[in-house]
């Protein structure tokens, strides 16, 4: 698989990810954000990150962008970690999903894969 055909693979998960997240969290937080405040703003947080890391990793061959992307991305990588742990751990905080319980598993744990990809591929453009 070419370079340029893992960026765009990297890049459209993303954007799925980003209107996926977007649309779940907006539904969770203006229908029912009393009934688990944190895990609907953790998702909305989650969103915004994804459209962060869609946006800087489809321009991921200027160098700006490519500083911002690995931030949003190593970013992500801890909130999925951490969430994920916690959310098996003391379930309780977590009374509804997030976008990262469980390390993604709602999401086939692509939220806890997709980082990790694209860290790997930001690098391996930057020392080509």
């Amino acid at each position: 698989m070419s370079s340029s055909t893992l960026h765009r693979i990297i890049v459209s998960l993303y954007a799925v990810l980003s209107a996926a997240a977007l649309g779940r969290s907006s539904f969770q937080i203006l229908t029912k954000f009393d009934d688990a405040p944190l895990a609907y703003s953790l998702s909305a947080v989650a969103a915004l990150v994804y459209v962060l890391a869609t946006v800087t990793v489809a321009l991921g061959h200027r160098p700006g962008a490519r500083r911002i992307a690995r931030l949003a991305l190593t970013f992500e990588l801890a909130g999925v970690l951490m969430v994920g742990t916690i959310s098996l751990l003391v379930p309780s905080l977590f009374p509804d999903q997030t976008v990262w319980s469980q390390f993604g598993l709602g999401y086939l744990f692509i939220p806890v894969v997709l980082p990790i990809v694209g860290l790997w591929w930001l690098r391996k453009k930057a020392l080509a």
